[in-house]
């Protein structure tokens, strides 16, 4: 299975700093299991609409997700992490 080359945007790095360390680690995990497409399905990645709808995002656990934006084929930016107010 293919791997993604997955890169870190400002915003993204800002919000990880201010979660607790336990969901710090829960995100760490779930993005080593993301650079693996064949766990797409497992983490829910999704399209998003609205002003995101060039983005993607994907689960953490029940209420906190990952946004991404694809740089190229293999290559993705995360751009931010939290619950639903991300998407705002």
């Amino acid at each position: 299975m293919q791997r993604l080359t997955v890169g870190y945007a400002p915003t993204f790095l800002r919000e990880y700093k201010k979660l607790d360390p336990g969901l710090k680690e829960e995100v760490k995990r779930k993005i080593e299991e993301f650079k693996d497409r064949g766990n797409h399905q497992k983490l829910g990645v999704h399209k998003l609409r609205g002003r995101f709808k060039d983005c993607y995002s994907f689960s953490v656990d029940y209420k906190n997700h990952v946004a991404f934006e694809y740089r190229e084929k293999n290559d993705v930016a995360l751009i931010g992490v939290g619950n639903h107010d991300l998407y705002r």
